[in-house]
Formats: structure tokens, C-alpha cells, sequence
């Protein structure tokens, strides 16, 4: 029998970049708090945000050590009053600052990206991100990736109907 699939609020998760995977080679990730207002939190748990374009980085104009979600879009709460928050504005991310300065220094040093991947709310109602340290792909890299995938679909078709 087949299990009803789970709505994306029932399990904590509220968006996901699937892109990222497809165009970088995620090296380690790391899990990261975000700096909300309320009205940001009440459309992530609608399940409105989208994080398709969004790229981390350096905080401009905070430590040296702040690491900033930036152009991540969550769109205004209908319902809040009139005090609403700026749909992509730059974010806080909460991480440890050795762990910020390691990234960072990735970064500018070996030129690789930090990527948002998942934006869930964990157990305890805490929104969370999952970033990752990534390096971008070549096309014929993703060509590869594609033909993998494609193989992987085709050999569990074939065991399928065999089997």
C-alpha cells in the first residue's frame, strides 16, 4: 500500500534549492540560524519562500566574522499590520564565528560559493538553513550528472519490470 505523501509544512520543510545540486558539487554543509522579523516567520510557516537566487556571504557592515543570506525571497504577510518586512533583504545567519571565518576564508581564498540548500523549521520550531560549501560545475560535469541520473532511473526500471 502506498503512503500518502507528506505536505511540505507537515515536515518542517519550507523550500528547497534543488538547483544548487545540479549546478555545484556541495562539498560539506553546515546548518545555520537566521535573524527573522515576525512577519517573516509567519510566511515561512505558509510554506512561501524561495530560495532559487540566493547566495551567502560576508555581512557588509557587520564583523568580520558575520556570514548574511542574501537575495532569499520571502514574500510579506498579507495579515501583518502595517509594520512589513523587505521580501529579499539580507539576513543574519547564525553560526559560530571559527566556523564563519573557515568559510569565508574558502571563499576568497579558493574561490568557492556558499549556497543555501534547505530552509525547514527543525524540531523545536526553530527556522533553520542548510548551507553548503560548493564549487561550481562545468557543463560537461553536468552532462555527466545528468547521464548518472539517467542511468541510475533506467537500471531501477529494468530491475523493476524483471524483478
Amino acid at each position: 500500500m502506498k503512503q500518502p505523501r507528506k505536505s511540505l509544512i507537515s515536515t518542517g520543510m519550507v523550500s528547497e534549492n534543488r538547483r544548487a545540486r545540479f549546478d555545484y558539487q556541495i562539498e560539506t554543509t553546515l546548518e545555520a540560524g537566521l535573524v527573522l522579523s515576525g512577519s517573516e516567520v509567519k510566511s515561512l510557516r505558509h510554506g512561501q519562500a524561495n530560495l532559487s537566487d540566493s547566495f551567502a556571504g560576508a555581512l557588509k557592515g557587520g564583523g568580520e566574522a558575520d556570514l548574511a543570506l542574501y537575495n532569499a525571497y520571502i514574500p510579506e504577510y498579507a495579515k501583518a499590520t502595517i509594520f512589513q518586512h523587505e521580501a529579499r533583504r539580507p539576513r543574519k545567519l547564525l553560526v559560530h564565528k571559527r566556523e564563519a571565518r573557515k568559510w569565508l576564508g574558502a571563499v576568497s581564498r579558493e574561490g568557492r560559493t556558499i549556497v543555501p540548500l534547505k530552509l525547514y523549521f527543525n524540531d523545536k520550531g526553530v527556522a533553520k538553513v542548510l548551507i553548503g560549501l560548493a564549487t561550481g560545475k562545468k557543463q560537461h560535469d553536468k552532462r555527466q550528472t545528468e547521464k548518472a541520473r539517467d542511468w541510475q532511473r533506467e537500471k531501477a526500471r529494468i530491475m523493476r519490470d524483471k524483478g
